[in-house]
Parts: structure tokens; C-alpha cells; sequence
């Protein structure tokens, strides 16, 4: 074994400047063959969802009402693909269960080309019957497989002529108006109120009431202090549907300053707005002007403190007010969730003062979302990626950047993450994802995103960035992910570190450089958190700013403070992260660096970059499991896809079948026992057997599997014969 390890090691090294031409064979997804399957993980979800009760809360964690300790592993399913037609919902529903799935985020519920608004009319105020009927029959058969559901809100809505909107063309998605428009917040309200209090014929219950409604979330990534570090809020914005992230028009600007002089009479003295006047260079009597983020550099503090602190009393007031009213008015049962802290290039603390009046915070993040390149009229013509490797840059990884935003004493969820395609190192993405998950506590991760089409037009290649239906890659890892994150096997960290910022504090990390990112708090090292687990204790002015952060060894690889995870980063592409628990291990990233077998795992594999994750399918340990999920991924793609010159972008997004790049070289299953004889099952996308069992070696380090053919991303592993 060592020699021939050896041998893979130098061929994989000599070829790594020409890994990105490995040829893609094909493999398809098919997501109708949900029967016989090998690999069946419906057996994590207990159904019906919601069956004993609602979600509830305890010591900061989901609970069963029974209160056992509920996680997440979840999806979502965006636009059109909320509405799957009668015929398909039960085959979607039970190919999400066969994954370990059990909860689906439906994300733009409200958007304009596939949403619940009736078509045709001047405004959205009235539901369609129909697409209503298609949600209910998609939830209910969730519900009956142990899927919950997590409802949002206001995603996607685009208003018209007769919802009394001002500059309603302009607005786009119409981001921060809800945070002092009464029009629009009505709207809001009024959309609440008809969803909420639906019945759903399938399941009996009205949604307010539906026990398999786990979440209900308000607005989507949607934030006034954003929109004010952004340059979101000057007035400038004369283009009729500009898109998601626009300024706002004169006339909304011209509200806002006028509701921010009303504020500042109502909570500063006379004396106070005197001085402001002063700092703003304006005469006596005059409105004190808004700053621009041009100004924030050279702003006095009392000036910049309180516009900030206006802002904040917005979101603020918003989130509490729409949290009493789901609770109050409506009697919602579902937890609550205000809104994503998702922009990690600036700091994310002022919303999460306002966040916190809801039951659940929540966070999003992307490894290396594309950049979209506008042609002259706002459209989209491209986009770039730097697509890298996230195992070389952990204290960037997805994983740190999420780590910053969980409060001590709330669940936390991550209801949007991926590594977009067509990331040629995506196969790290969800193992590492679900691992740190798990070890940082976290209570729910939400894949983005199962599919934006109705099943009807579902193709077998990748129709853009974010699906992960298509994509053999992402699915198997899902599968091992929702195994070890949901059962728990990576234990919580032993030691959590606690931030505590005052409301001063808060507000100047507004204006806090973005190489301070993600956690714009000084003196702390990001990569602590691969260490630790960390938390926000509290906001209060009563507290001290936190300081003296127990320090990391940057050169060191960062290892877990259980001993479960180790992230090697000591040189560029040369980073791999390993995962070392009784019922999973895993080997993810440039793998030929990691030289140490792992207690029942070890791989001599051609490729530069893969992932290996290997984990029971039963409670038991790997050492005593008779059945046991291998997932070995690398590339994945289109056929025919064709790169730029600079592998950052695509000339050709390729055509049907998915293709992947099988992981080649051996596999060793060490530390078994007494057993006899082992064999690899290699699988379909059904979980069905793809030819002949393999039978492993029997050798001096233990049973060497071989990998690669034919080709699979997964393999089903029976133990026979103790």
C-alpha cells in the first residue's frame, strides 16, 4: 500500500498544473427513482412532520414538543419550484426525504414570475386559488414524509399600479421602503394575514396553526443600515424596474430625511440639535442633511452615532412590530425569523440588534458568489468567479464568515449557502459545511437552492449557478451531510467564546474597514472560530466591550478544540480539511498532503482535489457498521461546457448530461474488526446498483477498496462475515 500511495502521490503531483483536463464522464441525476433504493436516509426524518406539536425552543435550541433536540438539514425551493404540479409532489417530496432532507425553505412564494399573486391584475393584494392549492398539496406531502416548512414572507414582490405604492415602478423589490413606508408596511401585513390564515385543505390546518410550519421568516436579505453603507438611500434612482439591490427615488429620500429631523426632535434635546446643526455646516431651524458613505470617513461622531442609531430605531421598529403582530394578532405558532445577516464585507451588527426581537437569527453566505458584469441598459452579459479553492483561505471560508453572527440563548440558522456553480472545487463545500455545523451547534443549514423551475422542465445539466437537484456532486455530499450533521457526530465545541459589543460599539463598526472582515472586531482572529465555538453574548450597554481574545496559531494547522477537525492550510493548494469521528471521517481537498491515515479511513487517489467522506449507516461506529455511505466527489459539470482562457468564467454553460470527474486510486477501510469480507456497492442516482459489487482486498493496513470504475460518486459498503 505505501509504495503504490507513493506512486499516486508523484502522478498526481506531476499533473497537477493540468488536473483542470481530467476527462468528465456522464451521470445523470434522476430524481423519479426514489423506490428500492440502497441508500435510503428517510429513516432520520420522523413523520409526519410536526407530529406531537410544534417547534419550540429550549437552552437556545430547536426542540421537538417533546423537547428532544431538533437540527435542520434542509433546502430551498425558489420561485416556480414551489408550485410542483399534484402528479409530482409526492415523487420531489420523497426524493427530498431519500437525501436526509427534512425541511424545505419556500423562497419567493411572492415573485413576480411565479409567485401567489394573481396574474393579470393592477396590484398584488388578492391570492391566486390555484397556485394556493399547488403550495398546499406540496406542503402536506412534505409534512406526511417529516419534512417541515419554512415560509417566507417578502422576497420577491414586485408591487403595481393599485397597491397605492409611490414610484411603485422604481423600487424593484422594493428593499428598506418597508422600514418607514405605512403602505408598504401594510401591504406587508395584509399579506401575512391572507397566507397565514389559509387553510390547507391537504393537512386540515390554517398555516398559523400548521405544526409542519417550522420557521416564518419577514423579509429577505433586507436591511436600511445596508442600504445606507451601500449608498442605497441618496434619491437618485430614476430607472423603472432596476433590479434587486437599487437606490431609492427623490421622493422616498425626501421622506426619510424629513421622518429622520422628526426622530431627532423627538429624542435629542435642543442643546444636542443645535450642536448636530453645527457639525452638519446648516443654519438654525434648518433639516440636518443624511450622510453619504463618502462622508462617514470624516464625520464627527455625535453626527455619524445618530443616523446610525435612526436607522437602527427603523429595523428595530419593524422587526418588533411585525413579530407582535404574527404573534399577537394572528397567533402564528411557527418560530420567527426577521431577516439574514449576509453581507460580510461590512459589519452585520446593527441589524442583528433588531433580529434578536424574533425567536431565530439567521445568516447567509456564498463561496465566491459570481460577479455579474452589466452591459450599458442593467442587464446581466456574464459573470466571473475567482474559483479557488476554500480550503487554502479558512479564515475567508464560508464557515468563518457564518460564525460571527449566532447569539448566545437563540437557535441559529443558515438558510442560504453554496459554493456556486461552476466552482471546480465545490465538492468541499457541504461536508465542511455540515462538520463545522455541527461542531460550532448550529441548529439548521438550508442548501441553496433545490431547483427554481417546476419539475416539468427539470434537464439533467446544471441551468445555472445555485441548483443542486442536477448536480451529482452536491446531492451524494448532501446525503453524507445530513447523516453526520443531523445524528450529531461531530461533538459541540468544548470551549465557546463570547462577544460582547455595546451599542457605541455597534455603531462605529459601521465605518470599520472591510479588511476588518467578517467580525470587524478588533483583536479577534477569525480563524478562532475552526477552533472554538463562538458567540454573541450581548449588545448592552451595560456590558464591556469584549477583549483579550484567547490567541490562534496561524501557522499551525487549526485544529478543533475536540480533537474532531483539523484544517491544514500551511501552503496554497496544498489546504485539506479531515474529519475524524466514530460514525464519520472524511478526507476533503488536496488530500495527497494528508500523509496520516485516519482511524478507519485512508485514500491514495490520482486526483488533485477531491473529497472523501465515509460514514455508518446506522448508529453504530464505523468499526462495527455492516453498512456504510462511501461519497467520493471532485469536478462536476455540463457536457460540452466550455471555460474561458482564465478557467473565471464560461463561454459555453454546455449541454445535457451532468458529467463528473470520478475519484481514482483506492480507498482503505481500516480498524474494521473481525470481519470477513467487504464489498463496494457502486450506485445510480437511485441508490441502486451500478454493476457488480467490488470486493476490497484484504491487506496489512486493512480492506482497500478500488475507485473509478465504474463510474459513481458513491458506493454502498457491506461489511459481511464478523
Amino acid at each position: 500500500m505505501g509504495n503504490l500511495r507513493l506512486v499516486l502521490l508523484i502522478a498526481a503531483l506531476s499533473s497537477s498544473a493540468g488536473a483542470a483536463e481530467v476527462p468528465l464522464q456522464p451521470f445523470g441525476m434522476d430524481w423519479r427513482d426514489n423506490a428500492g433504493a440502497g441508500v435510503d436516509l428517510s429513516s432520520l426524518l420522523e413523520a409526519p412532520a410536526g407530529r406531537s406539536g410544534h417547534v419550540g425552543i429550549k437552552d437556545g435550541h430547536f426542540t421537538t414538543a417533546e423537547g428532544r433536540r431538533l437540527r435542520i438539514w434542509g433546502v430551498n425551493v425558489t420561485g416556480a419550484a414551489c408550485f410542483p404540479a399534484r402528479e409530482d409532489a409526492p415523487v420531489v417530496a420523497a426524493h427530498l426525504a431519500r437525501f436526509g432532507i427534512n425541511c424545505v425553505r419556500f423562497h419567493f412564494l411572492d415573485s413576480n414570475w411565479a409567485g401567489l399573486f394573481v396574474r393579470g391584475r393592477d396590484d398584488t393584494r388578492v391570492l391566486d386559488p390555484k397556485q394556493l392549492d399547488t403550495l398546499d398539496s406540496f406542503v402536506a406531502e412534505l409534512k406526511k414524509r417529516g419534512i417541515y416548512t419554512n415560509l417566507n414572507l417578502n422576497v420577491g414582490r414586485v408591487y403595481r399600479k393599485g397597491d397605492g405604492v409611490r414610484d411603485y415602478e422604481y423600487l424593484g423589490l422594493a428593499k428598506v421602503v418597508n422600514y418607514f413606508d405605512e403602505q408598504v408596511q401594510l401591504l406587508h401585513k395584509e399579506y401575512a394575514q391572507q397566507l397565514l390564515t389559509h387553510r390547507n385543505p391537504y393537512t386540515g390546518a390554517e398555516y398559523r396553526h400548521e405544526p409542519a410550519v417550522a420557521i416564518v421568516e419577514l423579509v429577505n436579505e433586507n436591511s436600511i443600515v445596508e442600504a445606507w453603507f451601500s449608498d442605497r438611500l441618496l434619491g437618485k434612482n430614476t430607472q423603472k424596474n432596476p433590479g434587486t439591490w437599487t437606490d431609492i427615488t427623490a421622493w422616498y429620500a425626501e421622506q426619510l430625511t424629513a421622518k429622520y429631523n422628526q426622530w431627532l426632535q423627538e429624542t435629542r434635546s435642543p442643546r444636542e440639535l443645535d450642536a448636530l446643526r453645527k457639525l452638519a455646516g446648516v443654519a438654525e431651524g434648518a433639516p440636518i442633511p443624511r450622510l453619504t458613505k463618502a462622508q462617514f470617513k470624516d464625520a464627527p461622531a455625535e453626527r455619524f452615532h445618530a443616523e446610525a442609531a435612526f436607522y437602527m430605531h427603523l429595523e428595530q421598529a419593524y422587526f418588533s412590530g411585525m413579530y407582535q403582530y404574527l404573534k399577537n394578532d394572528l397567533g402564528v405558532q411557527a418560530l420567527v425569523a426577521g431577516t439574514s445577516d449576509h453581507n460580510h464585507y461590512n459589519s452585520g451588527y446593527p441589524l442583528l440588534t433588531s433580529t434578536c426581537a424574533c425567536d431565530v437569527i439567521d445568516g447567509h453566505v456564498y463561496w465566491q458568489h459570481p460577479s455579474y458584469i452589466q452591459n450599458p441598459k442593467g442587464g446581466r452579459q456574464g459573470f466571473t468567479i475567482p474559483n479557488t479553492p476554500m480550503v487554502d483561505d479558512p479564515s475567508n471560508s464560508t464557515v468563518v464568515q457564518l460564525s460571527r453572527t449566532p447569539l448566545a440563548g437563540k437557535p441559529y440558522t443558515v438558510s442560504e449557502i453554496n459554493h456556486p456553480f461552476p466552482n471546480e472545487y465545490a465538492c468541499e463545500g457541504f461536508g465542511i459545511l455540515a462538520a463545522y455545523a455541527a461542531f460550532q451547534d448550529w441548529d439548521g443549514v438550508f442548501l441553496y437552492t433545490f431547483e427554481h423551475k417546476v419539475p416539468s422542465e427539470w434537464t439533467a445539466k446544471m441551468p445555472s449557478h445555485f441548483e443542486v437537484r442536477p448536480d451529482p456532486v452536491k446531492m451524494m455530499n448532501i446525503a453524507a451531510g445530513a447523516l453526520l450533521f443531523l445524528r450529531g457526530d461531530v461533538q459541540p465545541a468544548r470551549e465557546t467564546i463570547y462577544r460582547s459589543y455595546s451599542p457605541q460599539q455597534v455603531r462605529e463598526s459601521i465605518r470599520l474597514p472591510s479588511s476588518q472582515r467578517p467580525f470587524f472586531t478588533p483583536g479577534f482572529n477569525p480563524a478562532a472560530a475552526l477552533v472554538h465555538a463562538t458567540r454573541i453574548r450581548s449588545f448592552a450597554a451595560a456590558l464591556p466591550p469584549s477583549a483579550g481574545f484567547t490567541p490562534v496559531d496561524g501557522g499551525a494547522p487549526f485544529v478543533s478544540d475536540t480533537g474532531q477537525l483539523a484544517w491544514h492550510h500551511a501552503q496554497k493548494r496544498q489546504g485539506f480539511v479531515t474529519l475524524s469521528t466514530d460514525r464519520s471521517q472524511a478526507l476533503i481537498g488536496f488530500i495527497g498532503q494528508a500523509d496520516k491515515p485516519l482511524p478507519n479511513l485512508a485514500a491514495a487517489v490520482e486526483n488533485e482535489f477531491c473529497s472523501i467522506i465515509l460514514t455508518s449507516l446506522n448508529d453504530k461506529p464505523i468499526a462495527q457498521a455492516d453498512r456504510l455511505l462511501l461519497v467520493t466527489t471532485a469536478r462536476a459539470a455540463n457536457a460540452n461546457l466550455q471555460w474561458n482562457d482564465k478557467r473565471t468564467s464560461l463561454t459555453d454553460w454546455g449541454t445535457e448530461p451532468s458529467v463528473i470527474e470520478p475519484v481514482k486510486g483506492f480507498v482503505t477501510l481500516r480498524g474494521i474488526g473481525a470481519a470477513a469480507r467487504i464489498e463496494a456497492i457502486p450506485l445510480d442516482s437511485g441508490a441502486k446498483p451500478l454493476g457488480r459489487p467490488i470486493p476490497a482486498e484484504k491487506t496489512a493496513e486493512g480492506y482497500r477498496v478500488p475507485l473509478g470504475a465504474p463510474v459513481t460518486p458513491w458506493y454502498l459498503i457491506r461489511v459481511m462475515d464478523r
